[in-house]
């Protein structure tokens, strides 16, 4: 089952945050992640998903923060992490997720929804691809880092 996360449901989906965060070669921090997700719940910056498993509870999430087009005169939502854990993959979840996100997207009157995902990401690549995503072949992406 996937649905909107609860404030109550924080301290499970950081434990798996920061799983995603480890897979990004970041530290762990369990509770600076936690706190993070909390900060942009309270905040409403940003709208995160969670796929259910009956015995296993929270076993993936998805988390959205909004944006906007110029261009199209319209909102987007940026996919900016997806994550399932890894006894869980390869049983339909991120694909429950990258669902529940368009479809909050498309309730939301968005444009759509974009994501970056790193070069040799290969199997997240083929999810993405499998459920609809194109790749941009036509703009390149830039970062100033701090």
């Amino acid at each position: 089952m996937t649905r909107l996360a609860q404030p109550s449901d924080l301290k499970n989906i950081a434990v798996l945050f920061s799983k995603y965060r480890e897979f990004y070669k970041q530290e762990s921090k369990l509770e600076a992640a936690e706190q993070f997700l909390t900060d942009r719940m309270n905040s409403n910056e940003s709208v995160i998903f969670v796929v259910e498993d009956s015995a296993a509870g929270i076993i993936g999430f998805a988390q959205l923060y909004p944006s906007f087009s110029s261009v199209w005169l319209k909102r987007l939502w940026i996919l900016n992490d997806l994550f399932v854990a890894s006894e869980h993959r390869g049983k339909g979840a991120a694909g429950q997720l990258l669902g529940a996100c368009a479809a909050h997207a498309k309730d939301s009157g968005a444009r759509g929804l974009t994501l970056k995902t790193a070069h040799d990401n290969v199997e997240a690549q083929r999810l993405y691809e499998a459920h609809g995503w194109k790749k941009d072949t036509v703009y390149l992406s830039y970062n100033f880092i701090f």
